[in-house]
C-alpha cells in the first residue's frame, strides 16, 4: 500500500510535489510550534501562519518563539521548509518561462472550438489573417518552416509542423474546426506544391471528413486530384493571375480597379445564390431593383456554365439561374 502511494507521488508533477512536500512541512512545523509555545502560538493556525511567514522569509513578527527550543524549531525550519518553497517558486517561475516559449514555438496544443485553419505561411496567408484580425475568430497558423509565431494577435495560435501529419492536425484540433485554408508552399515549385496540398487534404479528410477545405492550386494537372482529395473550393491562383495580367493589357487601369474592388469586399461576401421565385422572370433591372432593396448588389447571372456580368436589361431570370451578388 504504502510503495502504491510513493508510486503515484512520484508520477505526480514535480511542481505538484514541491508544494504537497512544502506544504506538509509547514503544517508540521507549525503544529510542533503550537505544542512547545501553546502561549506565544495559542491555535494551531497561528502556527501554520508563523511557518508560511518564517518559510517565506518575509517575517511580520506578530508571533515569533521566545523558548531556547521554539528557535531551535524556527532554525530548522527555515533550513529545510526554506528550500523546498524557494525550489517550488523556482520551479514556476521556469515552468512559466517554458510554456512561453513552448506557445511561441508553436509546440502548444490548441484546446478551443469553432476555429479557422490556415495552413502555410506566405504573404498570402499573412494578408488573410490581417483581414480576419477584426472578426475575432480564432486562427490557427500551421507552418513547418518558423521558428516561432510571425503574428503577435491573441486570436492567432501557431501550431509548428507538416500539415500532412497527423500528430500537428490533431494539435491544431482539426476535429473541431471550421474551416481549413490551404495555401501553397512557397518553398517547393508548382508541381510538387500541388502534390503536397493534395497530401494535405488527404491527411485532413481522413481525420475530419465534414470540414470544409479551401485549396490553393497552381498547377491545372492537379485540380482533379484536389477534388477527388476532397476539396470543397479551389482557388487557382496562377488562372485568376493571367486573367488579370490579360485584361490588363487590353486595359489600363484595370490591375488598379480590381484590386481597389477585392479590398472593398472585405467584411463582404461575394457569392452565388439561386433565382427565386420572386426573382424568377423579372428581368435584370427589375431583379437588382429588388435585391438593392433588401441591400444586395446585383452584378450578373450564370446561366448554365455561361456567366453574363451586367447583362443587358432585356434579359430575364429563368428557374435554374445562379445570381452573383455581393452582400453583407
Amino acid at each position: 500500500m504504502t510503495n502504491q502511494i510513493y508510486i503515484r507521488f512520484i508520477r505526480l508533477p514535480i511542481l505538484t510535489r514541491f508544494l504537497m512536500i512544502a506544504a506538509f512541512i509547514i503544517f508540521i512545523f507549525g503544529a510542533i510550534i503550537h505544542l512547545i509555545e501553546p502561549q506565544s502560538f495559542p491555535t494551531i493556525f497561528d502556527g501554520i501562519w508563523w511557518a508560511i511567514i518564517t518559510a517565506s522569509t518575509v517575517g511580520y513578527g506578530d508571533f515569533y518563539p521566545s523558548t531556547f527550543l521554539g528557535r531551535i524549531t524556527g532554525i530548522l525550519l527555515l533550513l529545510v521548509g526554506t528550500g523546498f518553497l524557494s525550489s517550488y517558486f523556482i520551479h514556476l517561475s521556469a515552468a512559466t518561462v517554458t510554456k512561453q516559449n513552448q506557445y511561441l514555438e508553436g509546440n502548444i496544443i490548441y484546446k478551443g472550438s469553432g476555429h479557422v485553419i490556415i495552413i502555410g505561411w506566405n504573404e498570402r496567408s499573412r494578408s488573410i489573417i490581417r483581414s480576419m484580425s477584426d472578426s475575432k475568430v480564432q486562427i490557427i497558423l500551421i507552418d513547418e518552416s518558423l521558428k516561432s509565431n510571425p503574428i503577435n494577435e491573441e486570436n492567432v495560435h501557431f501550431i509548428k509542423g507538416r500539415a500532412n501529419s497527423d500528430d500537428t492536425l490533431l494539435r491544431a484540433k482539426i476535429q473541431t474546426a471550421r474551416k481549413v485554408i490551404i495555401t501553397s508552399d512557397q518553398n517547393l515549385d508548382e508541381l510538387h506544391a500541388d502534390m503536397h496540398t493534395v497530401l494535405t487534404l488527404l491527411a485532413i479528410k481522413g481525420l475530419n471528413p465534414d470540414i470544409y477545405c479551401i485549396a490553393e492550386i497552381l498547377t491545372t494537372e492537379q485540380i482533379n486530384n484536389a477534388r477527388r482529395a476532397g476539396a470543397d473550393e479551389l482557388i487557382q491562383t496562377n488562372k485568376l493571375t493571367s486573367a488579370v495580367i490579360l485584361n490588363s493589357i487590353f486595359t489600363e487601369g484595370h490591375v488598379n480597379s480590381l484590386l481597389d474592388f477585392l479590398g472593398e469586399l472585405n467584411g463582404k461576401h461575394l457569392a452565388y445564390i439561386p433565382a427565386e421565385s420572386r426573382t424568377i422572370g423579372k428581368s435584370f433591372i427589375e431583379a437588382s431593383t429588388m435585391l438593392l432593396a433588401q441591400n444586395v448588389i446585383l452584378l450578373g447571372i450564370k446561366k448554365g456554365d455561361d456567366i453574363v456580368v451586367n447583362p443587358s436589361n432585356h434579359i430575364k431570370i429563368e428557374q435554374n439561374d445562379m445570381l452573383l451578388t455581393i452582400t453583407n
